[in-house]
């Protein structure tokens, strides 16, 4: 106990100390620090000073800022740095500001701002001012202030005139670099910062050597990254590529070692570890994903999106399958309302027909004979069946025998001829038309359509792990056979099958329609459709979780997509989709799926004569044999009553 309270006096005593050798123009350098940045809202001292020096600091910052007081104790920094915005100020005599530093690590480099101050030794203000640079350089050179740290020091030179500066390093193990931020003089704040913003004063990293992980699943891509050849093979890996040197060399003034992995990276449930390049960005490993990723949830805890650098994605392409395949071709030559139309024209005629058959049978002729099969009779049902064969363009074997009745006979033919022409001519162009109904995943999962996807790692994952009931069930009843294995094939295998028809292939896009473009006649190339199936966006250029050179690569990229550069690297290895300039004129000839609603009309109604006949025949037996019993039955009862 007497040893803790002995320890007790002595923090004490040194706090005293410290708060009355403290310099009373300190506050007001702090306060034109704060207005030099502008964009802190809270401030925070975590020192071991007494309340009455704290005390002075509140009444010189707390009419702009909403500050605060904290001890300089690692649990309370913990607790209570919330805020992005939150400006921390801490003394570095302090006994526990270096294990409070310690304790920051990555809030060093990112999130928040600190002054770190040198007060209350008298050594120290005795000090020159490179031995105070010095004592700032050694006291923080084991500590995590990477690159973009915003960590301020007060050196100061003499009474009314102190230097500000700003101190980072490139990574962990580099020594710490000083640079000027201001100086401040009886009063007035001098900015001596080039550029205002931290990330691009310090865009330049000097020849620093960043590690890049790059995904390859062709040995052979690493003879071709740069040449331009096999654009189809890991187009994804060779336009970051390039893109990551002109990002590292002519923008950031850095080198870049790359890391090979075979796969983009997935959570192993058994290791409970991320592998590939998302592994390697976890762990550390790397700095930058040379090969971008697509946008998941359960990767934004692990990598940092940065920005979109190739406008690519893995769809379903097929070509559009003739109409017939989706639509009865019977039905679609007329609107609706015409077929209403048509209808009601055939109905008025009959029914005029009717009444004039009618009409004509009440006046005698003489030279008519009642039994001449040639006249039209009086009868709805032959009257509807001379109709029909009008709208067939068949003739009927009867005709009426007025005038008024021809007349209505001969209007009738005339204007189903029109209809039947029309009907006919659309009927060809139907049949030589592609389909458009397949639009979504619904469609296609109801199609006649086969599947297949490109034999790649990111797709077997996909397809494998789905939990969306229509993509699980295109793979489990499209993708997947029945011996277990699934149709996951090479690239040239899947675009032949395409191009023979009726089958859907999963590819990325400018992977698929380079080698459509290049394998394809002119006029193959037109109805290719296209649906996606993966629920993502386009992929993102990744770099480690907090990363230090976060806004650095963002600056960089942005301006490789602001200078053209980006889109050129895009164009010269993604091939746009196909157009069509064939005209798609080329012949289509008729199968059975196009005839197929014409001979199910054959087969229903030869089976409704044929049962229709049956019947007839059935009934006219059952007559007879009743007339038959009938006849008998009288007979005996006339032999009986004799």
């Amino acid at each position: 106990m007497t040893g803790k309270i002995r320890w007790f006096l002595l923090v004490s005593c040194w706090c005293c100390f410290i708060s009355v050798q403290s310099d009373a123009e300190v506050p007001a350098v702090v306060l034109d620090i704060l207005s030099t940045i502008k964009y802190p809202l809270k401030v925070t001292l975590m020192t071991c000073w007494d309340y009455g020096e704290k005390v002075k600091y509140l009444n010189v910052l707390n009419d702009r800022y909403l500050t605060s007081f904290s001890d300089d104790h690692i649990d309370q920094f913990v607790e209570d740095i919330n805020d992005h915005q939150t400006f921390l100020i801490v003394d570095i005599n302090c006994p526990n500001t270096k294990h409070l530093l310690k304790a920051a690590d990555k809030l060093l480099y990112i999130k928040y701002r600190w002054l770190i101050l040198n007060t209350g030794l008298s050594e120290a203000n005795k000090q020159s001012e490179e031995n105070q640079s010095q004592f700032f350089l050694n006291k923080l050179g084991d500590l995590p202030l990477l690159i973009s740290s915003e960590i301020f020091l007060l050196i100061k030179q003499r009474q009314g005139l102190y230097r500000i500066e700003q101190v980072f390093k490139k990574s962990k193990d580099a020594p710490l670099t000083a640079e000027p931020f201001g100086t401040w003089s009886n009063g007035s704040m001098i900015d001596d910062r080039n550029f205002k913003v931290t990330s691009i004063r310090r865009l330049n990293l000097n020849g620093h050597t960043l590690k890049a992980s790059l995904v390859v699943t062709n040995p052979d891509t690493l003879h071709h990254l740069t040449d331009y050849k096999d654009k189809h093979i890991d187009t994804i890996s060779k336009v970051n590529y390039i893109l990551t040197n002109c990002l590292v060399q002519y923008y950031l003034g850095a080198r870049v070692n790359y890391s090979i992995v075979s796969t983009w990276g997935y959570f192993n449930t058994t290791t409970k570890r991320w592998d590939g390049m998302i592994g390697e960005l976890s762990h550390n490993v790397v700095d930058l994903g040379a090969s971008p990723l697509f946008f998941t949830t359960d990767r934004i805890a692990v990598i940092e999106y940065v920005a979109m650098t190739s406008a690519t994605r893995s769809k379903f392409i097929f070509r559009s399958p003739k109409l017939s395949y989706t639509e009865n071709v019977f039905l679609l030559p007329f609107d609706d309302f015409v077929w209403i139309c048509t209808v009601i024209v055939i109905f008025l005629a009959s029914c005029l027909l009717v009444v004039t058959a009618r009409a004509e049978w009440k006046v005698p002729l003489t030279v008519d004979d009642p039994r001449d099969g040639t006249i039209l009779r009086a009868s709805f049902r032959d009257t509807l069946l001379m109709i029909y064969g009008a709208t067939c363009q068949q003739g009927s074997s009867t005709l009426p025998r007025s005038f008024a009745a021809r007349t209505i006979t001969m209007i009738t033919f005339t204007v189903l001829m029109f209809l039947y022409v029309c009907y006919s001519a659309n009927i060809v162009a139907l049949l030589q038309s592609p389909s458009t109904k397949i639009r979504t995943l619904e469609d296609l999962l109801a199609s006649r359509l086969k599947f297949g996807a490109h034999d790649t790692v990111f797709n077997r994952y996909y397809f494998t792990h789905a939990t969306e009931p229509t993509r699980q069930a295109i793979y489990e009843r499209k993708i997947k056979q029945q011996d277990g294995s699934a149709n996951f094939i090479n690239l040239e295998q899947g675009i032949d099958k395409i191009r023979r028809g009726l089958y859907a292939f999963h590819v990325e896009q400018g992977v698929g329609y380079k080698v459509i473009s290049e394998t394809y006649q002119e006029d193959e190339k037109c109805g290719i459709q296209e649906i996606q199936y993966l629920q993502v966006i386009d992929p993102y250029y990744a770099i480690q979780k907090n990363s230090s050179f976060k806004e650095h690569v963002k600056i960089g990229l942005f301006r490789l997509n602001e200078h053209g550069i980006q889109h050129r690297e895009n164009s010269n290895l993604y091939t746009k989709k196909p157009k069509c300039t064939g005209g798609g004129g080329k012949f289509v000839p008729v199968s059975l799926v196009d005839t197929e609603p014409a001979i199910l009309v054959i087969v229903w109604g030869t089976g409704l004569a044929a049962a229709i006949f049956i019947s007839e025949l059935a009934w006219t037996k059952g007559v007879r044999k009743y007339q038959d019993w009938k006849g008998s039955h009288v007979v005996k009862m006339v032999y009986t009553d004799y």
